[in-house]
């Protein structure tokens, strides 16, 4: 008889602000706006649905939509969550591609 694996959710290990914030940072990385919006949702229910979105001034039912595969929510939106989170982006520089990598990207188009 085979194993049985409960399904992973990421969200029951989010159980500090450094492990949520490098959770973050790497989602961020990938430059992939669903995936930034399944982070957040972890996030959200790391933290309690309804905790944030009483912080964040959504109503419950908003934040699920707002945070729901495909959805396109506004930049501030998204920055209320955050704040209710305790969490803020921030920026920094990144170096120039080098010479092999803009050549890798040409090559991908």
């Amino acid at each position: 008889m085979g194993e049985k694996f409960s399904k992973f959710e990421v969200y029951e290990f989010l159980d500090n602000g450094e492990l949520i914030a490098g959770y973050l940072e790497e989602v961020l990385k990938e430059d992939d706006p669903a995936l930034l919006l399944s982070a957040l949702s972890d996030i959200a229910k790391a933290k309690g649905m309804g905790s944030i979105a009483e912080k964040s001034g959504l109503g419950r039912e908003s934040m699920y939509k707002a945070l729901r595969p495909g959805a396109r929510p506004r930049f501030e939106t998204i920055m209320k969550i955050l704040r209710a989170m305790e969490l803020q982006l921030s920026v920094q520089s990144v170096p120039p591609p080098t010479l092999a990598e803009e050549k890798r990207n040409d090559n991908k188009s």
